[in-house]
């Protein structure tokens, strides 16, 4: 576990900083290690010369901001500071004083405050939790409206530190320097449009302080390459073969939605998996064919609509034949007896698309909890919603626990920042990603290049939630490459299979 990895709340943060003050390190040096850390960052960012505004509030995170300006000061930055609070804790209150003498200028009123080129956040710090009111509020949407480039610190001013909830207003930053650990709320999508770029500033804090205050087990974590990387079957041993490389069954496609069944099979042959079978309604299996060869593509007897009617698999329909069986893409509401029949057996499944919304009719967590073996849900927020209609959504990563938790599979939650959680509530967060994959058929992508992941490790020692947080780290990376090269608009899921290749040869260079 490296701490790039761990993701804490407020109340965790504070008592993790309590411990390194209780074992000696005075609050004040802290805040000199700190802010010349962020100094450092910023004297690479801004050219030299520049005017550096300084918004200053009443705590720590504004004595912070203060040790930058003056660190800024000395070295050849026109700096200004605007502190517009009457009380300032002691140490913040001791820095003022001396930017003061130092002959920095200093505004509280925010009409005399010159105009600046870059802008500097240390208003509030983690542990904000009242809405912000006059003239705080008026003073943050000034700043926004400004359309200079502001760097916060810890986090924007005005964002929980917990669910990324704006209170009121929020500073919207372009560069947030997160202290120490992440803040769960940077990884929260309704934060995402005030944090900027992210980075987080290691100031050393011991492990042991961090696993004594969050456990042996850290419960919240980010989806790291490094983490991802070490997951991937790779590298196969010298002596295998096809069976021995995972089965994966899909069961995916209608008359209507024959591109679901071809994009989830193009993402299962980016995984690598051993052997690939694919049902899809008879007659869409000549297309099926036409895209992957290499697969067997099952045709099944259809309804009326177009939808698969029934299974109809070598071996008297045995589906313990597979490693594991995805289900849903494309596949309609009519195929209701179809998921049911694989909800019913002994195999671990992945369910997505039409299949979560079948099993939100059947009943989700009741009919989940008969089931014996391992399952993965992918929904987004609208099938979130339908799925479980009584977990509060408020803060995602608490809502991807609980649903984990009462039904007993695990939870992939999409979105800009998906969140994964295992029954026993540890979840990881995949902090990185592209708007470029809003885009229909990007999730069936997906499932088939999870599929065809978790049939190659069924029999390994890896984790099922591991693997899915693997899936949702490739398949975003997969997009960010593509992005790069092609914009955010030129990125359809079809492109987005022939880049997830791609990501491995990036990220396994010397």
């Amino acid at each position: 576990m490296t701490k790039e990895q761990v993701i804490v709340t407020a109340a965790q943060m504070r008592d993790i900083e309590g411990r390194i003050f209780a074992a000696g390190m005075p609050v004040a040096a802290l805040m000199e290690k700190v802010a010349r850390l962020i100094s450092d960052r910023l004297q690479a960012i801004i050219p030299q010369g520049q005017c550096v505004g300084i918004l200053v509030g009443p705590g720590h995170n504004g004595g912070d901001a203060l040790v930058v300006a003056r660190e800024l000061h000395f070295r050849g930055y026109q700096v200004l500071i605007y502190q517009p609070f009457t009380k300032l804790k002691e140490l913040t209150s001791q820095h003022f004083q001396y930017a003061q003498t130092l002959g920095i200028p200093c505004y509280q009123e925010l009409e005399e405050l010159p105009s600046c080129d870059f802008l500097v956040d240390g208003l509030f710090g983690f542990g904000l939790e009242r809405e912000i009111t006059e003239p705080i509020a008026s003073a943050i949407n000034h700043f926004n409206e400004w359309n200079q480039p502001i760097f916060s610190i810890d986090l924007p001013s005005g964002l929980h530190t917990d669910t990324g909830e704006v209170l009121g207003t929020a500073i919207r930053a372009n560069h947030t320097f997160c202290l120490g650990l992440w803040k769960q709320g940077l990884l929260q999508d309704q934060a995402l449009a005030y944090i900027g770029k992210a980075e987080l500033v290691d100031f050393d804090i011991p492990l042991a302080d961090i696993h004594a205050v969050l456990g042996d087990v850290i419960k919240v974590k980010r989806i790291t390459a490094k983490t991802a990387l070490a997951t991937l079957p790779l590298p196969r041993p010298p002596v295998t073969h096809k069976y021995r490389e995972g089965h994966l069954l899909l069961i995916c496609g209608s008359r209507r939605y024959a591109g679901g069944a071809i994009l989830t099979g193009l993402g299962a042959r980016a995984s690598g998996v051993g052997m690939l079978s694919i049902a899809v309604p008879e007659s869409i299996k000549p297309l099926l064919v036409s895209h992957l060869p290499e697969a067997l593509i099952i045709g099944c007897p259809e309804t009326e609509t177009g939808a698969i009617a029934q299974l109809q698999l070598p071996d008297n329909n045995d589906l313990s034949s597979f490693s594991i069986i995805a289900c849903g893409p494309g596949l309609t509401k009519d195929a209701m007896p179809i998921v049911q029949q694989v909800i019913a057996s002994e195999v671990p499944l992945i369910l997505d698309a039409d299949a979560l919304n079948i099993l939100a009719q059947l009943g989700t967590i009741p009919t989940l909890q008969q089931r014996q073996a391992a399952t993965v849900l992918t929904p987004h927020t609208g099938e979130f919603h339908r799925l479980f209609p009584d977990i509060p959504y408020t803060n995602r990563v608490n809502a991807v626990q609980t649903s984990a938790e009462q039904t007993g599979a695990v939870i992939l939650l999409k979105g800009a920042r998906t969140a994964i959680s295992n029954p026993q509530g540890v979840v990881w967060i995949n902090s990185e990603s592209t708007p470029a994959l809003a885009r229909g058929g990007s999730g069936d992508v997906l499932t088939g290049l999870m599929g065809g992941l978790l049939a190659q490790v069924t029999n390994q020692q890896t984790t099922i939630e591991d693997v899915v947080a693997t899936a949702a780290w490739w398949h975003s990376q997969a997009g960010i490459l593509a992005a790069a090269e092609r914009t955010e608009l030129g990125v359809d899921a079809f492109t987005l299979t022939q880049y997830l290749i791609k990501v491995l040869l990036v990220w396994n260079q010397p």
